[in-house]
């Protein structure tokens, strides 16, 4: 198990396959299988590269005819990615070395990255927490539970103590989701304002209890 070649054929082995068995449900046919239900035909194989903590990985991405399978493999595979990267990269910014820092990526992801690769990753990252923070709320939440942390955050160059509201909703079924996550000044009637018209436009509905800490700005409100 200490063997890195082991690991790297056991994970290329694992992936490719994940998108064979992908692609299988996609057309929902085997290769050379005669079936009604069938929704296409394979076309071949692309090359794709993915380099992981265990170092390159080189897959064969089936393809079908009429170019409409895409996996889901990569986008969460890059997300997982991305979120290693950023870990070092806070590494760095909290006093390791670059050294340090360049010699951990090679060795978990097995290749180094330049500061124009992790800015990409950043706002590749900034996009997909935008996209989940404004998400539709399709089902309602009777209970929602609301508390605040402080955590210094920078910003413009300088390191300032910023609120975090977290909004926690459960569910009918029980099940208790994180609704909302906002940096604020302060915890004002005007934040607090602000974050319930945000919920609401996003479809925020059937609440009946609001618990929370004795924050004055919340308390303003009722």
């Amino acid at each position: 198990m200490n063997d890195p070649d082991f690991l790297n054929q056991a994970v290329t082995r694992f992936l490719q396959q994940f998108l064979e068995a992908e692609i299988t449900s996609f057309l929902q046919a085997d290769p050379y299988e005669r079936t009604t239900k069938r929704t296409g035909y394979r076309n071949g194989y692309k090359p794709r590269i993915v380099k992981t903590r265990v170092g390159r990985i080189d897959l064969s991405v089936p393809q079908d005819r009429e170019g409409r399978f895409h996996s889901e493999l990569f986008a969460r595979f890059q997300r997982s990615e991305k979120a290693l990267i950023l870990a070092l990269q806070e590494a760095y910014l909290q006093g390791v070395s670059t050294r340090k820092v360049t010699k951990i990526t090679e060795q978990l992801c097995g290749t180094s990255f330049s500061k124009s690769q992790v800015s990409q990753l950043c706002q590749e990252l900034d996009a997909d927490i935008k996209t989940w923070r404004e998400r539709p709320l399709d089902q309602a939440y009777p209970y929602l539970i609301i508390d605040a942390t402080y955590l210094h955050i920078r910003s413009l160059g300088q390191v300032a103590s910023e609120g975090v509201l977290i909004v926690s909703g459960i569910a009918e079924s029980g099940h208790r989701d994180i609704l909302s996550i906002d940096v604020a000044h302060a915890e004002t009637e005007a934040t607090y304002a602000s974050l319930f018209k945000d919920l609401k436009k996003r479809g925020l509905k059937g609440v009946q209890l609001v618990i929370s800490d004795h924050h004055e700005g919340l308390q303003s409100m009722c």
